[in-house]
């Protein structure tokens, strides 16, 4: 008998006839069996509504409340799916995120977990019933709901899987596995059989979809074993789990970010103490750097360039406007049409042939690139939107992540 999680996106259970299928899936796995744990997320858009709804309340809705807002979402979730387990004659029971004892800090819409208790899991388990557990949220030691951050449904569902030392952890969404592109963009990508932990967690962090960072970083650290599967076919899917490093360093999949936000601050006193003054202030109010780099202005400036998310660039001119009157900066320039290109796998940036390819490929499309970052694990190109379909359809050529046509 093996204990296996199954997780639920939004999509797999948007209406009553996809809750039932999903329902069936659990039911085809039960009959092996195996001690199943459900976690299933809010119904299709029903976040997004919420979160909508909220602002047209208030512009600035308190995160207390917009964590008890949302998690009514998953809440209406796992009392459907409950009822069509029981429908099939299964013994089932929902839990919220609180009832199976998910700790968590006190970070309210972001919130991390400290520890699961899963008494309640565990005895319902025993008593033969399938647990049906809201996904994203949590409690925290002050006894306030939380939630953890967009996808956190990925990462409860890992999370249960290490707390219950589970086989396996099937994440069932809208596509059956991951690719080394987005499929719908790229039409030509390729379905990846396995992939490593550490390539999944720099996949997911550079911008893919599929499997959200958090969930990949509990995957590695405690070996969990991650199935992504579609909830609409019966395909294989993709294996997350942990390979050796046998084989030579090549690019395993490419993913991408848009809507980025390049911005510069043209002559900046040099400073030791402004830099550091201009990197907390932003930092320190959520504002995500994507990258920072800066070059010499004159004998006495620096000019200083960064990146974050299009979505912050308010926050971001808040920031700098009272920074550049303090700091005396001479100007801002920012330019609204970047995005990056990340070429995923491990050891690629310490080869420097495949640095090579990379820039002799983007050479030959005449793209312009503002920046680069490599890793162990990536090596990331900042450039213009208009370059990026092209890059991508070249990249993937390069290196043999695109389907052969006939």
């Amino acid at each position: 008998m093996a204990m296996i999680v199954m997780k639920f996106g939004g999509t797999s259970v948007a209406n009553a006839e996809l809750i039932n299928r999903a329902a069936q899936r659990v039911a085809r796995e039960k009959k092996k069996e195996n001690d199943i744990v459900v976690v299933v997320s809010a119904m299709g858009h029903t976040t997004d509504a919420f979160v909508k709804l909220s602002r047209e309340i208030t512009p600035h809705p308190p995160a207390r409340e917009v964590d008890m807002l949302l998690t009514a979402g998953e809440r209406i979730s796992v009392a459907l799916f409950s009822m069509a387990l029981e429908r099939l004659s299964l013994k089932a029971v929902s839990f919220t995120g609180s009832q199976v004892g998910i700790i968590t800090d006190n970070k309210h819409t972001d919130a991390r977990i400290l520890e699961i208790r899963g008494d309640r899991l565990r005895k319902a388990l025993a008593d033969g019933q399938i647990p049906v557990v809201c996904g994203f949220q949590g409690v925290s030691m002050e006894k306030e709901i939380t939630t953890l951050g967009r996808g956190g449904s990925d990462t409860t569902a890992v999370a249960l899987s290490a707390a219950l030392n589970a086989d396996r952890c099937m994440i069932f969404t809208d596509v059956d596995g991951v690719y080394t592109e987005d499929p719908k963009r790229f039409p030509g990508a390729k379905k990846i059989e396995k992939i490593s932990y550490e390539e999944m967690m720099e996949l997911s962090s550079q911008g893919a979809q599929v499997l959200h960072p958090r969930a990949s970083s509990i995957a590695a650290r405690y070996g969990v074993p991650v199935e992504i599967r579609s909830s609409f076919s019966s395909k294989s899917g993709t294996t997350v789990t942990q390979l050796d490093g046998m084989e030579k360093p090549r690019p395993k999949a490419i993913t991408h970010s848009e809507d980025l936000y390049l911005v510069t601050l043209v002559q900046v006193p040099k400073n030791p103490a402004c830099l550091s003054q201009i990197v907390k202030d932003l930092t320190e109010h959520g504002i995500h750097l994507k990258f920072f780099f800066h070059g010499i202005s004159d004998a006495r400036n620096f000019d200083l360039s960064f990146i974050t998310p299009l979505n912050e660039k308010n926050r971001v001119e808040a920031r700098l406007k009272p920074l550049r009157r303090r700091l005396r900066i001479s100007s801002i320039r920012e330019v609204l049409d970047v995005c990056s290109i990340s070429i995923i796998g491990t050891g690629i940036g310490s080869d420097n042939r495949v640095l090579a390819g990379i820039f002799s490929t983007l050479s030959k499309v005449r793209a312009h690139i503002e920046a680069v970052t490599t890793s162990e694990l990536s090596i990331n190109i900042f450039l213009h939107k208009k370059f990026l379909d092209t890059a991508v359809r070249r990249l993937m050529e390069q290196f043999g992540l695109a389907a052969k046509t006939t």
